[in-house]
């Protein structure tokens, strides 16, 4: 009886010790972190901007990827940010529209999450201007994990391992929202995609890496398709608001509901190409399944009455008329845009 006790306590013990984060010195400072990308980024583009109250840290990193993909974070703690954005899919979700944790579902489709440190604006809409504020949304939205922060925070400082985790990132234990927010804006700046094909091709000078019908989809893509002027440089996205000529009535504004101005209905965030292979469906509310729908809106279902139609939407205004087999192509480069090592890093997996 006793021995059995003893083997009961100790499992207990080492469980617990699995569970609970040892503590750190006081003198502890979190260790500067810089992400890894190619060095033609910055010649093309930029160095990663940084948000200078919020600077990446390791610590701060590692515990945002654990709020990223952190159940408790919704009322019923079935849900996390990873419900909605899965990496095989470029975190995003292969849904038309995600399920909250009761089953409702919104009209937007949910975005991508890649190489968002060079954006300006956050959301379909660009509602939010900095990563740290787009990530409070999901958690209070009702349709999503209907939470608030005041449970999220009682339920984080309860467990036995974030108070600690907190500290070694914010040099602080006391949990805030803030402090959640930041946690899971450092990831999210973490996750950058350079490393398709493309990438070889056209920046890396590999000419061998694409097949000819890969090649005849990339000279469409910048000259009879003109889509690099939306979908321009390293992005594959000017981070701009436009309408592409999808309704000829509004049933989302988009843009408009932001800024409250007409000229802006109709006007969507335009998205980055990166892995868009495995980011279906496509549009702001998900409408097309597959890329080749994508590519036959741009080729003959653009409507030419559409109310702040975009003005490179107004040169291709009768479609970019391309034959079936130019369409294959097209589709075939864009395909060319996966970064298999991002889809697959061990990095951006779930760490619980």
């Amino acid at each position: 009886m006793r021995k059995a006790l003893f083997l009961m306590l100790a499992t207990l013990l080492v469980f617990a010790c699995k569970k609970s984060i040892n503590p750190v010195d006081e003198n502890f400072e979190p260790i500067p972190a810089t992400i890894d990308y190619p060095s033609w980024v910055s010649v093309y583009l930029s160095e990663m901007p940084q948000n200078i109250s919020n600077p990446l840290t390791k610590e701060g990193i590692a515990l945002g990827s654990l709020l990223f993909y952190e159940t408790q974070l919704s009322k019923n703690n079935t849900q996390s940010c990873a419900s909605c954005h899965q990496q095989a899919n470029g975190f995003s979700d292969t849904s038309r529209f995600s399920s909250g944790i009761d089953g409702s579902k919104g009209d937007r489709n949910a975005m991508a999450i890649v190489n968002l440190a060079w954006s300006k604006s956050f959301f379909w809409d660009g509602r939010r201007t900095t990563l740290e504020s787009q990530a409070y949304d999901p958690v209070t939205n009702p349709i999503e994990m209907n939470n608030d922060w005041a449970t999220v925070v009682d339920r984080l400082s309860k467990n036995s391992k974030y108070p600690e985790l907190f500290y070694r990132a914010f040099k602080t234990r006391k949990i805030d929202s803030n402090l959640v927010a930041k946690a899971i804006a450092q990831f999210e700046r973490s996750l950058v995609s350079f490393n398709s094909r493309f990438d070889k091709y056209y920046f890396e000078g590999d000419t061998t890496i694409l097949n000819e019908q890969e090649k005849n989809g990339l000279s469409i893509f910048f000259n009879k398709g003109d889509c690099n002027h939306c979908h321009s440089d390293v992005l594959l996205s000017d981070d701009a608001f436009r309408n592409n000529g999808l309704d000829k009535q509004f049933t989302d504004k988009g843009r408009g509901l932001v800024t409250k101005d007409a000229t802006d209905d109709g006007k969507f965030k335009v998205v980055s190409l990166r892995n868009i292979e495995v980011t279906a469906p496509y549009m702001h509310d998900g409408r097309f399944k597959t890329l080749e729908e994508a590519v036959s809106h741009y080729n003959e279902g653009i409507h030419k009455d559409s109310p702040n139609m975009d003005d490179n939407m107004q040169k291709i205004i009768s479609g970019i008329q391309l034959s079936n087999q130019e369409k294959l192509d097209l589709v075939a480069f864009l395909k060319t845009f996966t970064d298999q090592q991002f889809l697959t890093n061990k990095a951006h997996s779930n760490p619980h």
